[in-house]
């Protein structure tokens, strides 16, 4: 990584940092807990669930950090087309990244991310609800809670910390319920570490939050795009 001193304007207030953070365990652990024991399984098809879980935490951290969006929107317009041209460069990078790190998996055995299949499976029973989720409502939440909590906390003090641990953090959250019950599944933390370490440089390289939410909701739709194909032709 390039070790030169990157200027990095972006900012949250405490209480901005302290909802997105604070979300974190709410949004990964305790409003799912919640609508399992309060309305249960039997009520709530896994898509509803995944779906409740991520309208709620979109619109919960977006009333939050209303202002923290709102300034770095303002930054987003200031950056004009460079922003675009950012998206293809980091979204190119990904795609190289992905086959590379694909093609080690297969060389080492490994079979199909336990993510992944999920998400297969959810779309199986509602693609359009599942589409809406991982290319509008995920990219939002995740990037308010990784990017701007995590990173834009550590970068202030460390920048390799900050890559650091919100790329760990943001692979360990796509698969730690998976590696509970099979703790090969953390191999599979390859596959999130470029996605990761991209949407944090994007944001870092642009000073606005909005540039690694529309480069992850292009990451979602272009998958989600794939995943409608191969389902009409199975």
């Amino acid at each position: 990584m390039d070790k030169r001193k990157v200027p990095f304007t972006s900012t949250m207030s405490a209480f901005e940092r302290a909802a997105a953070l604070g979300y974190i365990p709410v949004h990964v652990y305790l409003l799912p807990l919640l609508l399992v024991k309060t309305v249960g399984t039997e009520e709530l098809s896994s898509t509803a669930l995944n779906a409740v879980c991520y309208v709620t935490a979109a619109v919960v951290l977006f009333l939050l950090l209303r202002r923290f969006f709102r300034r770095e929107f303002d930054a987003l317009c200031d950056c004009g087309p460079v922003v675009l041209l950012e998206i293809l460069k980091h979204y190119g990078v990904l795609l190289l990244c992905n086959m590379g790190v694909g093609l080690l998996l297969i060389l080492i055995g490994q079979k199909e991310n336990p993510n992944n299949a999920a998400v297969f499976s959810l779309a199986g029973e509602d693609l359009g609800m599942t589409a809406a989720v991982a290319v509008f409502l995920a990219p939002i939440a995740e990037e308010a809670m990784f990017r701007g909590g995590v990173f834009g906390l550590l970068r202030r003090h460390n920048r390799l910390a900050a890559y650091a641990v919100s790329m760990l953090v943001f692979a360990v959250y796509h698969l730690w319920s998976f590696a509970l019950d099979d703790p090969t599944a953390w191999i599979y933390l390859l596959q999130y570490l470029p996605a990761s370490f991209l949407l944090a440089r994007i944001y870092e390289k642009t000073n606005t939050l909005w540039a690694s939410i529309f480069l992850h909701m292009t990451v979602n739709g272009v998958s989600m795009l794939a995943l409608s194909a191969l389902s009409e032709l199975i």
